[in-house]
């Protein structure tokens, strides 16, 4: 599985003559506008925790919160990244013009109808998933590209996860917890086998580049299997019962699994380039996600939110920004090279998620400290979309 970076596919670099810019390919819109409403949530939900105001909707601030950033915001990057990889791994057209701008419509209808209908909510956000699940599969079985079907699967997980949420907000089901976990463990997941792929890769090709001494990433082996079949037992666990004590041994036992694929990548020899060394700080973040809620299954040595955060924040959080900067760095034709501004992006999104993930610790400063996180998350991806909003709106 490709991301396309380094060498589009001819079909891909052809944009829609009769699209603008914006819409000749799927990263353009959706890593903007996701960037926008992560930056623009956070504070809407800081306002409700912060100083108790409700936000107009049926679901209470926390599961909102929840419930945007992982089916709005995490959404989105996953739409823009796979709308820009299956015509890499297809060969075919990418989806533009009319047809995009439509799917980014309704993404947009499904953030607004949020605070208005929980009925229309409902509807308008699980067809976007069943639409762009359609749309990925259709690319991928008309080129006959069926390794690729996969990746479906994962958007049907997240539509029953959205699914449960939407069940609670209707007063049907007070599922709304377990959705917002599947989401996370299918976010996480992606991670996993996309990041397994992508990190040694670009990693392996850096070092050959700079003919670095250092050791190339270790191949993809049978322990690299077993390490990721490790990731993806726990999360399974944790999603099915988070409290139990097995699943704190099963998450202990992915977080190490995690690290040690970690360990194999040669991420350190990577620290003076910022565009790469951010992608394994990213991947970092899914062990020591998965470490903290074993342990803490185990101990209780803080509340859920400390490790939780340690996947969204952290793992999601910087991941999604490491793969936007440098897809559409290389999908514009610029030199894959992280600025000032760029490397300013990281170091607010690292702060977000430390002190998001600190923020149970600090007693009677936990509010503030985690209205600084926010303020972090938001100037990151606020500072993402000022910066890259011309390189996303512009031709090449």
């Amino acid at each position: 599985m490709a991301i396309p970076i380094h060498k589009p596919a001819a079909a891909a670099r052809e944009p829609a003559r009769q699209s603008t810019a914006f819409f000749s390919a799927g990263f353009r819109p959706f890593f903007l506008l996701g960037a926008v409403w992560a930056a623009l949530a956070l504070p809407i939900w800081l306002a409700a925790y912060v100083h108790g105001y409700s936000i107009p909707g049926a679901l209470p601030a926390m599961m909102w919160h929840a419930h945007e950033m992982i089916y709005g915001y995490a959404l989105a990057a996953v739409t823009g990244f796979l709308l820009t990889a299956v015509p890499n791994w297809t060969g075919r057209l990418p989806i533009a013009g009319v047809p995009l701008a439509a799917l980014v419509v309704l993404w947009l209808a499904g953030r607004v109808a949020m605070f208005v209908n929980p009925v229309a909510a409902a509807a308008v956000d699980l067809t976007y998933i069943v639409v762009l699940a359609s749309v990925v599969a259709r690319e991928v079985t008309a080129a006959q590209r069926f390794h690729n079907l996969p990746v479906v699967g994962t958007l049907i997980l997240l539509l029953a996860g959205n699914a449960l949420v939407h069940l609670h907000a209707l007063d049907i089901a007070y599922t709304a917890a377990l959705g917002n976990r599947i989401g996370i463990a299918t976010l996480v997941t992606l991670i996993s086998l996309i990041g397994g792929r992508i990190v040694p890769s670009f990693t392996r090709n850096w070092l050959a580049k700079h003919r670095s001494q250092v050791l190339a990433p270790a191949p993809h082996d049978r322990v690299d299997t077993a390490c990721l079949l490790a990731v993806v037992i726990g999360l399974v666990a944790w999603v099915a019962s988070p409290d139990s004590e097995i699943t704190s041994v099963m998450a202990i036992a992915a977080g190490i699994g995690a690290a040690i694929r970690l360990s194999r990548w040669r991420g350190l020899a990577t620290v003076h380039e910022p565009l790469l060394f951010i992608l394994h700080v990213g991947y970092a973040w899914v062990a020591i996600g998965l470490l903290l809620t074993g342990l803490n299954g185990m101990l209780a040595w803080a509340p859920p939110g400390a490790p939780l955060h340690a996947l969204t924040v952290g793992a999601v959080g910087t991941m999604t920004l490491a793969v936007m900067t440098r897809a559409s760095l290389g999908n514009t034709g610029r030199e894959l090279r992280a600025g000032v501004g760029t490397v300013t992006v990281y170091i607010l999104v690292t702060l977000a998620a430390i002190l998001r993930v600190a923020a149970p610790f600090t007693g009677v400063a936990t509010t503030e400290v985690t209205a600084f996180a926010g303020l972090a998350w938001s100037m990151a991806f606020g500072l993402f979309a000022v910066l890259y909003a011309p390189l996303l709106m512009r031709p090449k």
